[in-house]
């Protein structure tokens, strides 16, 4: 079996939103032949979606799996339900989202699965913690994340410049 790298992106905005990811990473952490490496600490931003929602608390993990992409995905989404999340309306509130974003170098288009994931470039309470975890990282079929944002290390000191006021809101305690 081979191991790959992979980053998940997570979200909440509803029912304790700290504890929510600090339980989903508890349980990627938990899932068969899969190991958390490192998170990107917490950030907080406003909705992409509908506005009348509470702010959203976002992180990015960094894993190191034995599972195979779909597999994985279906074990976040199981996550997902343990964890009370209940899809009523699009980009709406909900207790937690875990999205792959990146595994490994490979480039996945299916019905259900497409990484790496097309918001990437475009939301930078993905691309701030993304940043933050290997500032040289490279998109699948694209090229340095970086250089495809035209990167600015201001960036991720001043909230103002980014899409959705994604700041740092401090460091996960696992």
């Amino acid at each position: 079996m081979t191991n790959n790298i992979v980053y998940i992106g997570l979200g909440s905005n509803i029912e304790q939103p700290y504890v929510q990811i600090k339980n989903a990473i508890n349980a990627l952490d938990g899932l068969p032949g899969t190991t958390v490496i490192a998170d990107s600490g917490y950030y907080k931003s406003r909705p992409m979606g509908p506005k009348d929602q509470p702010d959203y608390i976002n992180a990015v993990v960094k894993i190191e799996t034995a599972l195979e992409a779909k597999d994985l995905l279906t074990r976040c989404q199981q996550i997902e339900h343990r964890q009370g999340r209940v899809r009523s309306r699009r980009w709406g509130e909900r207790s937690i989202d875990i999205d792959v974003l990146l595994f490994a170098d490979q480039q996945i288009k299916t019905d259900k699965l497409t990484v790496p994931h097309p918001g990437i470039s475009q939301r930078d309470f993905v691309y701030l913690p993304l940043l933050k975890l290997d500032p040289a990282i490279a998109i699948p079929g694209k090229m340095a994340l970086k250089d495809l944002l035209h990167y600015d290390e201001d960036l991720v000191k001043d909230e103002s410049k980014s899409d959705y006021g994604c700041q740092y809101a401090g460091d996960i305690d696992r």
